[in-house]
């Protein structure tokens, strides 16, 4: 039966090998670090805060590959006793952290911003649209590295957004050094950065939602919950279906579990009943993580919930 798990049509997230995407992550990884080490380096002996304020844009960005990276790999786990739904969601996990990350950064260069509106700062133009430059090209690169991967793992998005953001941070501090040399024009700066702030809050808030319905628990988005409930109780031998919990393992797998009632009469049949059921779950709605129990019509569960489980009744005593 196993075999059932995976040939249903979500295969659009394979065409980056585990192993060769682990590669991409571990040089833009690489890649990071090495540019934070030569500004660090290059910051002190130019005697520019500005280099090294730009290391450690830089360095938060390697920092969120890291925890992309090794998330990626526990998630390849298999399931344990400790954990037997295995280790999937560690994505999830990273995503949450980077997003939450994300978010943080998002209002402190909002917050930034607004007090340079007030008080703009001068600003030496030439060196900071070098150094931007230069980070320009190491985020690019990282986000060539990561960009295919982004699109159906949210946890690599998560990072990926980080260097986004940084890369825009570069485009922003050379249009503004630019400006501010042309034409002296000092609050383009505190503008620039506000607009970025809203593209990164705009962004993570979006996606961090996605998440937090996975760790949640909660139904897939790409499944209306009625229409599995109602598929169910079409199957031929089904009179009813209750206790049903429909929620994603990790990222692309759905799984059910419910009570099924067999009709009165049928009970010899259930396996084939059964099987009709999974067949359908999987077919109609991708579905190949099942669990279903099965109940005589006559044994049923009392006032059971259709969704979710009853609460248990106080014992009285």
């Amino acid at each position: 039966m196993s075999g059932h798990h995976h040939n249903h049509g979500h295969h659009h997230h394979h065409h980056v090998d585990p192993e060769a995407g682990d590669a991409r992550v571990f040089w833009a990884i690489a890649v990071n670090l090495g540019l934070t080490l030569a500004q660090v380096i290059g910051g002190i002996f130019a005697g520019s805060l500005a280099l090294i304020a730009d290391a450690l844009h830089n360095f938060s960005d390697a920092i969120s590959l890291i925890i992309a990276f090794v998330a990626r790999k526990i998630a390849r786990r298999p399931a344990d006793a400790a954990m037997t739904f295995g280790y999937g969601r560690a994505e999830m996990v990273a995503a949450l952290i980077n997003y939450t990350t994300l978010i943080m950064i998002g209002l402190y260069l909002a917050y930034e911003a607004a007090f340079r509106f007030f008080d703009p700062q001068p600003v030496d133009g030439w060196l900071i649209v070098i150094i931007a430059g230069i980070a320009l090209v190491v985020d690019a690169v990282t986000a060539l590295l990561t960009y295919a991967m982004s699109k159906d793992s949210a946890n690599i998005r998560a990072a990926f957004l980080h260097n986004l953001a940084d890369a825009m941070g570069s485009v922003a501090v050379i249009v503004a050094g630019t400006l501010i040399l042309l034409y002296d024009w000092r609050l383009i700066d505190p503008a620039v950065t506000l607009l970025i702030a809203a593209y990164i809050l705009w962004h993570s808030l979006a996606e961090i939602g996605g998440v937090i319905r996975v760790l949640m628990l909660g139904s897939p988005p790409g499944i209306e919950t009625e229409a599995v409930i109602d598929h169910i109780r079409k199957v031929e031998g089904v009179s009813d279906v209750h206790h049903v919990h429909l929620w994603q393992m990790q990222e692309h797998q759905p799984a059910l579990d419910c009570h099924v009632i067999i009709l009165e009469g049928q009970w010899s049949q259930a396996d084939a009943i059964k099987e009709r059921c999974r067949a359908m779950l999987s077919d109609a709605f991708g579905i190949g993580h099942c669990t279903l129990e099965l109940e005589c019509a006559r044994h049923a569960c009392p006032e059971p919930r259709t969704i979710g489980h009853a609460e248990p009744k106080a014992s009285t005593g």
